[in-house]
């Protein structure tokens, strides 16, 4: 920039390194060469072992460079109280399971209680579809207690809340081998004999 009346003001050369060049590099430019340390000004060197122990100490709850990867991505173990309430439901599923396949593989017994318990007079003689719904009834409990049991055990593994697993299993598939029954009951002649004769005598 020129001022008014005068000449140019010559502009001041760049450094070779630009502005942010130190010292040992500005000397190495020009040929000179830095004044050596004195032995007792220089810092002392710092060996790998020591720098590892001057280390920041690591976060809590991360895992350190010795850390197994098998610990590190270890899983969080499920409560006490879910696991034995879990266990405990699937057991007593368990003890339901069996009494009611022994139940439903001769279903005229129960069906022939549930006839007197709701006052319909007659014998049960609807026993060929009773046996097969007995046994698809005894099925679907077998098979959906094994579901529920593996479900359950993965769930645990993985440290989840489970004791609602088996809760939910029982009911589904309770309510589904019940549908079964209840068809063979509705099917048999004499308890469609008892439904039509209420619904004649209702005024």
């Amino acid at each position: 920039m020129t001022e008014q009346g005068g000449s140019a003001e010559p502009s001041r050369p760049r450094p070779q390194y630009g502005e942010y060049a130190t010292t040992e590099e500005q000397l190495r430019r020009s040929g000179r060469e830095a004044a050596p340390v004195p032995p007792g000004l220089a810092p002392p060197a710092i060996s790998p072992h020591a720098a590892a122990s001057h280390a920041l100490p690591p976060r809590p709850g991360a895992p350190s460079a010795n850390t197994p990867a098998s610990t590190a991505g270890a899983v969080t173990p499920a409560h006490p109280i879910d696991r034995i309430a879990a266990l405990a439901l699937l057991a007593y599923g368990l003890w339901n399971v069996i009494t009611s396949v022994i139940t439903f593989l001769d279903p005229s017994t129960l069906i022939g209680t549930m006839m007197q318990m709701l006052g319909v007079s007659g014998t049960f003689t609807n026993y060929g579809q009773a046996k097969v719904l007995g046994i698809v009834a005894a099925v679907i409990l077998i098979v959906g207690w094994t579901l529920t049991a593996a479900w359950t055990v993965l769930r645990l593994r993985r440290g989840k809340r489970t004791w609602w697993v088996p809760v939910l299993g029982g009911a589904v598939f309770v309510t589904l081998s019940s549908i079964c029954i209840l068809v063979a009951f509705y099917s048999d002649p004499a308890v469609v004999s008892y439904i039509q004769g209420l619904t004649t005598t209702k005024p």
